[in-house]
């Protein structure tokens, strides 16, 4: 009899696709009207650690820095289960999970390392309350669409994208999972300026991973020798979180993710944009992203 994984989903059924609500006008991966409300009234601790991302944008690669700094460099600690299960989403219930991400975080103990993708003006108002600290990571929109399509081609609980043109075109329009890719990171970016929000670029954390950590480290206010440090910086690297089966997603069923369509951790490498865009989507992004940004002091770079 074949082994089965703790905690690894299985498959008996068709896959199911992720309910989606729409909310203020952003399409939200949400079972129920009802389950927003629960959302809504989600009761934060002040000891609770949030990152914050728009989709495909580094929210993995984050969440594992932020795990083994709370254990320490840990390794083993990190390694105890999927990280999808050790850091729930607040909004999400996968349908291949016996329980919504909601219920996981209500059970945890504290501290809690708790993730969304939810813009800012949608976030639970007791976590602005409770003065939670949070971590949003930003990624440039190039590498981030194109990361996004390979993701929904390979998910089987995500609308199919079809081809990437027609994503392209939903992705500027913000007619996907979560809204526009505008809003959501001016949004965060406005925010960070009245509550505790330490923003960081995926480009950033790419070219010097270990500067950006350290900028991790005094907002969480924890001290780590330069041995831990050089360990978080070596255990999160993309080579070695890609053979890490607790986080990069080869246990699942291909039912559930097909890694031979796409593998979940695909590339990570800024500037993987240039070789899906022609010059003409090239030229139109860069012109709906300067009507768009107009007047925002945020930068991004689209390689390093």
């Amino acid at each position: 009899m074949a082994k089965i994984e703790k905690n690894v989903p299985t498959m008996e059924k068709e896959p199911e696709l992720l309910n989606i609500l729409e909310v203020d006008g952003v399409p939200l991966p949400v079972l129920s009207k009802e389950w927003w409300d629960k959302i809504c009234n989600f009761q934060a601790k002040p000891d609770d650690l949030i990152l914050a991302t728009y989709p495909k944008s580094g929210t993995h690669w984050m969440q594992e820095i932020l795990d083994m700094i709370q254990n320490d460099g840990d390794v083993e600690k990190c390694k105890t289960d999927h990280s999808l299960h050790r850091h729930p989403f607040l909004e999400l219930k996968f349908p291949h999970k016996e329980k919504p991400d909601l219920e996981i975080a209500l059970e945890m103990s504290s501290p809690r390392l708790i993730k969304t993708h939810l813009p800012s003006h949608l976030i639970p108002p007791s976590i602005w309350k409770e003065n939670c600290k949070i971590v949003y990571v930003a990624r440039n929109p190039k590498d981030c669409l194109v990361s996004y399509y390979h993701f929904q081609r390979m998910a089987s609980f995500l609308p199919d994208p079809q081809n990437l043109e027609e994503f392209y075109e939903k992705f500027i329009l913000g007619k996907v999972l979560y809204g526009s890719w505008f809003d959501h990171v001016k949004g965060w970016w406005a925010a960070k300026d009245t509550h505790r929000i330490l923003y960081l670029f995926y480009e950033d954390i790419k070219k010097d991973p270990k500067r950006e950590i350290e900028k991790i480290l005094k907002f969480l206010e924890k001290d780590v020798s330069e041995e831990i440090l050089n360990k978080i910086v070596y255990h999160t690297s993309f080579d070695v979180m890609k053979q890490n089966p607790m986080a990069n997603y080869t246990t699942w069923p291909t039912s559930i993710m097909d890694h031979s369509i796409s593998p979940f951790m695909r590339k990570g490498m800024p500037g993987d944009w240039k070789n899906h865009f022609t010059v003409a989507q090239n030229e139109e992004f860069d012109k709906d992203y300067q009507n768009k940004m107009a007047g925002s002091t945020l930068t991004f770079r689209t390689e390093i």
